[in-house]
């Protein structure tokens, strides 16, 4: 005979219980893919994946896989979700996404340290470096952008987690010198449209200009200090690693990154 009791969900028991919940659904998922068919027709197969992205990536990377949707005819549907961090793996084991693509430097670092204990794998998409970004006709676009007058001009700063600096202060930090943020923003677009109609300056990826939709209306110019570049990776739970829809959608993400970054 079986008991069935009723759970107090103020106890201690069912709280770790609620806890838990996200390594059990990530391993019944992984069983689930384990059972699955290994191959995948997109034609006739049906799938939806959430890619968390920026709205930067989104529109170098979006447009491409659309294409590749439409010219395989393929019943695949994409959602993008809002990334907020520069670490998604939290996303990615609780399953709140199947795909993350954007710079995450400490979270590939610490992938690439854990080898095959990861529970995710990554992928090098392309790397892009960083450039300062004013409006046409600004007073310092056309001279030498010299560190004294970049310290001394007013800056937007974008950051998705909404931090009130970004790795422009801290190089400048190293060199004892500081900028004055006027305004930060989460969102490259934003950022574009706000440059084009004030003074401020901001530092973007050079690649990501376009999705300021302001190309024709700012300029670009080199940075007076030094910024490693900026390196795009695609991570995927390693649950996924060999299910065959997510081998297709990887695949169609590495094709349109390489398109974008040539």
């Amino acid at each position: 005979a079986y008991e069935i009791k009723e759970c107090d969900w103020s106890s201690d028991v069912c709280s770790s219980d609620l806890a838990l919940w996200p390594q059990v659904r990530s391993a019944l998922d992984g069983l689930r893919r384990a059972l699955a068919p290994e191959e995948f027709d997109p034609a006739t197969d049906e799938a939806s994946f959430r890619i968390a992205m920026a709205d930067a990536v989104a529109t170098l990377i979006a447009p491409r896989l659309v294409q590749a949707i439409e010219s395989e005819r393929a019943r695949v549907s994409i959602r993008v979700v809002p990334l907020t961090t520069r670490d998604p793996r939290r996303l990615l084991h609780d399953g709140d996404a199947d795909l993350a693509i954007g710079y995450f430097p400490e979270a590939a670092a610490a992938i690439v340290a854990d080898g095959n204990q990861a529970r995710e794998r990554l992928l090098r998409l392309h790397e892009t470096r960083y450039v300062c970004v004013m409006r046409r006709g600004h007073p310092l676009a056309e001279q030498p952008l010299t560190l004294d007058a970049y310290c001394e001009a007013h800056h937007l700063l974008v950051s998705f987690s909404g931090r009130p600096h970004g790795l422009p202060d801290e190089a400048l930090a190293a060199l004892g010198r500081q900028r004055r943020i006027v305004l930060t923003v989460n969102q490259f677009f934003t950022a574009g449209q706000v440059v084009t109609r004030s003074d401020l300056l901001t530092v973007l990826p050079l690649s990501f200009l376009s999705a300021a939709g302001t190309e024709d209306l700012i300029v670009s110019r080199p940075l007076p200090f030094e910024l490693a570049p900026m390196a795009i990776h695609m991570l995927w739970p390693v649950r996924e690693d060999a299910a065959a829809a997510h081998r297709w959608l990887r695949e169609h993400v590495r094709r349109a990154a390489g398109a974008a970054e040539g």
